[in-house]
């Protein structure tokens, strides 16, 4: 992992992934078994439900091959962890996700733009951001007509 490159995309274009390439030899099998593939991919299925959502195309195409993951599979795997991964910048991750229902109507996954001396402080930006687009979603939809009322704390009403 340390000699792996850093991408910009969870999915590097080209990549081609297929069953065809799931190992044949018991040499295969064995190096592969060896490989946290199924735990790697379960962990970034974690991450994608709570806090980052950009990374679930690149997340449903490697947990396909979870049975028969190869070098290959592992490398994506491994492209989406370093995707992940925090750059030394030190500025936190932040973002949010509206649903209405059941369908998502908006969400956003970014660095926050300003480096923080505490959690607590990022957590605060992070909120401020997530209010400011809600109390603009509520606003939007409530002039578009297509919801009758929706209350303070963002509940719909008939």
């Amino acid at each position: 992992m340390k000699n792996s490159k850093q991408g910009f995309l969870p999915m590097r274009h080209g990549i081609k992934l297929s069953n065809k390439q799931s190992p044949k030899t018991d040499e295969e099998l064995k190096r592969i078994s060896n490989i946290p593939y199924a735990s790697a991919v379960g962990s970034i299925q974690y991450v994608v439900q709570c806090t980052r959502p950009d990374v679930a195309y690149s997340l449903s195409v490697t947990s396909r091959y979870q049975a028969c993951a190869e070098e290959a599979h592992w490398s994506a795997v491994k492209i989406i962890l370093n995707f992940q991964s925090d750059d030394g910048d030190a500025k936190s991750q932040s973002g949010f996700i509206f649903k209405l229902n059941g369908g998502v109507l908006a969400w956003k996954s970014a660095k926050q733009a300003t480096t923080t001396d505490s959690n607590m402080e990022a957590e605060y930006i992070a909120t401020s951001e997530a209010a400011k687009e809600a109390i603009w979603m509520k606003n939007y939809i409530q002039e578009l007509g297509v919801v009758p009322r929706i209350d303070e704390l963002g509940y719909l009403l008939q």
